[in-house]
């Protein structure tokens, strides 16, 4: 099982970062990236722990730890620049938080982010088939969401990517250690998006080169 996103108690999770990673590595996870919520408030702050944290953890574990960020319910035209800030203070993986159904965000912001240099587009909700071709275009992966409430439009985002060829990735956005999955549950998951049984193995692989490219 590869995550690329997860909390940690640095926002609203539950865990220590080193617990999260020592936790998910005891599920049998291979990757892990910690991607706390953060906007213009607390990410100079976030960032600089969460790579102490996974420098540690890498070190001394034998699950691959990455640190990361969730830009979370910022105004869309602020994206690019703290995307930009992220990357120079050390996130390796980038992480906007979509417009789910089930949250306020504000209308815009999967567009915005689909224009950054993010990795990740969680939970992106009713994206559109314009969005969707963006995220192609410029090489961003889509969620589909192990997390109560975002996982509502897992098939609508399944279908449109495979429909448009945008790349699929599957994480637990977990905040709890009850949110960590084994991969045949993440195998269900998929399944419950409408994802061929063979999907899988290509949402691992997108995962994989992720975690090559944060490396």
């Amino acid at each position: 099982m590869i995550d690329l996103h997860t909390h940690s108690l640095l926002s609203d999770g539950a865990l220590l970062p080193s617990e999260l990673i020592r936790r998910a590595e005891a599920c049998g996870y291979e990757a892990i990236a910690v991607t706390d919520h953060a906007d213009v408030s607390n990410y100079e702050f976030i960032i600089p722990r969460i790579s102490k944290a996974c420098a540690a953890a890498s070190s001394r574990n034998s699950i691959i730890a990455i640190p990361g960020i969730e830009f979370t319910h910022i105004n869309p035209d602020d994206i690019m620049y703290l995307v930009n800030e992220a990357r120079a203070l050390g996130a390796r993986i980038i992480v906007v938080h979509g417009e789910t159904i089930v949250e306020p965000v504000t209308p815009g912001t999967n567009r915005k982010a689909l224009e950054a240099p993010i990795d990740i587009l969680a939970h992106p909700g009713l994206i559109t088939e314009e969005e969707v071709l963006l995220a192609k275009k410029n090489g961003i992966f889509l969620e589909i969401s192990a997390r109560k409430g975002h996982s509502l439009t897992n098939g609508h985002v399944a279908r449109l990517a495979q429909q448009h060829g945008a790349q699929l990735v599957l994480n637990t956005d977990a905040h709890e250690p009850s949110d960590l999955i084994s991969i045949e549950q993440a195998k269900k998951i998929a399944l419950g998006a409408g994802l061929a049984p063979g999907d899988f193995d290509e949402l691992l692989k997108n995962s994989r080169s992720l975690v090559n490219r944060a490396a």
